[in-house]
């Protein structure tokens, strides 16, 4: 979320100072297979930078699990490290988040690459299996707490590779400033977009089976957060229907200082996501909608959330979506399955005082780090927060009868849907 204190001058104050991924790769092109190195830890020691690697998965009985590192410098002091869960159950509404700094952290640790990473309070062992149905996986055993212990294996099936948006080592990366080549700042994500997660959660001695699908992301923020973005958006659907589909997004707004025509021309809003039909990849968006331009009904390649109908809420002092539909579209990438595939995903939420399928509203600053709580408060002025959904959903979907049979008609999907909506300014 952090890279240089101070944005830097640039003689022409109408050049572009955004330079969104998606705008930078064609449609054609949007489908950027993860390396090897794309998913290792770069543990950046200097300037502002916040790393984060995210599972989450949802269990079946409707169950959301998250387990998150975060690796966060801050200027000039030493990096903070954190691990996160959150585990919710919807039908008891049961809440368990645990937030513990973290002590001693290696990646790689010996005899490993550095898609793997150690504590004192856990270990990610990332494995490599060749020629397997599942040719990646995490071993995630962490200890949050005297009374909270999770144990989880998270394995990529081999029909659903992970993505980033564009080929190559700068596939993902949207960046910041007049100069891509020397950028201010930059955002990059890096997904599986359905995997399978087995295990167990340890409450209070009581062990509990962790069985069901989910996504991993690897996100780097190389700038503070208040120059990043105003807004985001996050989606997970999973469902075990149709041999397994999920949807996932990941949008940002820009501030108003980072637009195509410098300072002033912000609100920039750069998304991506993915469709997994059938247990195959199917499809990988990447849309801009810039603030001086409609965005077209029919684009062939579409990735949306918009909220509808927001309404003030007091709790926050924002005005929150009582409605999220969520746009994917865009040329198939399954091999021999040419053609369109469209899928719309629509999430009513109810007043913000009486959310449908609320989670938590999150304060932000009141959940991160003493040194990083004071340089946000002190350089944004700001008070960021995060809402996080939990609802039964159903994912409307249309494409090639050879991507899944009986497509070209439409077919609805249910599942289960985890959504995010962050407001930090």
């Amino acid at each position: 979320m952090f890279s240089s204190l101070w944005s830097g001058a640039t003689s022409d104050p109408n050049a572009p100072n955004f330079h969104p991924v998606s705008s930078r790769v064609p449609p054609s092109e949007l489908f950027g297979e993860l390396e090897p190195t794309d998913t290792e830890w770069l543990c950046t020691a200097s300037g502002f930078v916040t790393e984060t690697q995210t599972w989450y998965n949802t269990l079946e009985d409707g169950t959301s699990v998250m387990v998150q590192v975060i690796h966060s410098s801050v200027g000039v002091w030493y990096p903070t490290i954190q691990l996160t869960s959150k585990i919710f159950n919807p039908n008891t509404k049961e809440k368990l988040w645990r937030s513990v700094n973290v002590s001693n952290f290696v990646s790689p640790p010996p005899g490993l690459d550095k898609r793997s990473s150690k504590s004192d309070q856990f270990t990610i062992t990332h494995k490599s299996h060749t020629d397997s149905e599942y040719p990646e996986s995490y071993t995630i055993n962490a200890n949050l707490s005297d009374d909270l212990q999770i144990s989880l294996e998270v394995k990529r099936p081999a029909s659903v590779p992970g993505f980033k948006v564009g080929k190559g080592p700068k596939g993902g990366y949207s960046y910041f400033g007049v100069d891509p080549e020397k950028p201010e700042g930059y955002v990059i994500h890096r997904f599986w977009p359905r995997d399978m997660g087995s295990g167990h959660i340890i409450h209070k001695g009581q062990a509990t089976p962790i069985q069901g699908p989910g996504m991993f992301v690897h996100a780097i923020q190389g700038m503070r957060p208040n120059l990043v973005a105003s807004r985001w958006n996050f989606a997970n659907f999973q469902s075990e229907e149709h041999g397994g589909v999920s949807a996932i997004l990941m949008d940002f707004t820009t501030t108003d200082a980072y637009g195509r025509k410098g300072a002033g021309s912000g609100f920039v809003t750069v998304s991506v996501g993915s469709l997994v039909l059938g247990g195959k990849l199917v499809l990988v968006t990447g849309e801009t909608k810039w603030p001086d331009e409609a965005v077209p009904e029919g684009a062939g390649v579409m990735s949306r959330a918009v909220h509808l109908n927001p309404v003030h809420d007091p709790d926050t002092g924002y005005d929150a979506p009582t409605e999220i539909v969520y746009r994917w579209g865009g040329p198939s990438v399954v091999p021999g399955s040419e053609g369109a595939v469209d899928a719309t995903l629509q999430v009513p939420l109810g007043e913000p005082s009486n959310y449908k399928g609320l989670v938590e509203k999150v304060d932000v600053l009141a959940e991160i780090p003493y040194v990083l709580k004071t340089v946000v408060n002190y350089v944004a002025g700001t008070k960021p927060y995060i809402y996080q959904w939990l609802n039964d959903a159903q994912l409307v979907v249309k494409g090639p009868d050879s991507v899944l049979p009986g497509l070209s008609e439409g077919i609805t999907v249910g599942g289960k849907m985890y959504n995010e909506a962050t407001f930090i300014s």
